[in-house]
């Protein structure tokens, strides 16, 4: 069990059956209101979109980066979404529909939350070694596992102070960019 970042095909987008883990009434209110500000709807799903990541480590010290470098609008930006989909989108759009997790479902655009994730990176210097999540779990395993304690010795810099923190940041920078790259929505599970 635990929380899970994943990937979004075309059925689940569209599926209506919430019980089911279907968005389609988020998806059909994003278009909605993405009609509703002029612009065309998102209906370019993929079929599949193999992105899993297990959200593991505390997110202390990740909560505590992005309060300091983040303005309080950026920081929720970043942390309070509950679908990420790869379109712009200035401000998020809240829908009165149910997610896993909360009672309303929180759109946020894939390329203003890697703009954010890019930002800390930059201040925490992440490095290239880290994957850049083209399996599943394959952050998680790399940062639980895998070789970020020899890379963190290899490579001191404020990214090996805090390996949380770097799992965080690496995780919402390779979704962003995992959404964009696919052209798929992204969700807690």
């Amino acid at each position: 069990m635990g929380i899970y970042l994943v990937g979004v095909g075309a059925q689940e987008w569209f599926d209506e059956d919430e019980e089911e883990g279907g968005l389609g009434a988020a998806a059909a209110g994003l278009n909605e209101e993405l009609r509703r500000r002029g612009l065309p709807p998102y209906e370019s799903v993929p079929e599949t979109s193999a992105f899993e990541e297990k959200l593991v480590p505390p997110m202390d010290g990740f909560s505590a980066l992005c309060r300091t470098h983040l303005s309080r609008e950026a920081e929720e930006r970043l942390l309070g979404w509950t679908v990420l989909v790869p379109i712009s989108l200035d401000d998020e759009i809240r829908l009165p529909v149910e997610s896993s997790y909360t009672d309303e479902t929180t759109l946020a655009g894939a390329p203003q939350v890697l703009a954010l994730a890019e930002q800390l990176a930059t201040v925490i210097g992440l490095p290239p070694e880290i994957p850049a999540t083209n399996g599943n779990l394959e952050l998680t395993s790399w940062f639980l596992d895998g070789p970020a304690q020899e890379t963190a010795a290899a490579r001191p810099s404020p990214w090996a102070k805090d390996l949380d923190t770097a799992f965080y940041v690496a995780l919402y920078l390779s979704a962003a960019r995992h959404s964009l790259r696919r052209g798929c929505p992204m969700k807690y599970s």
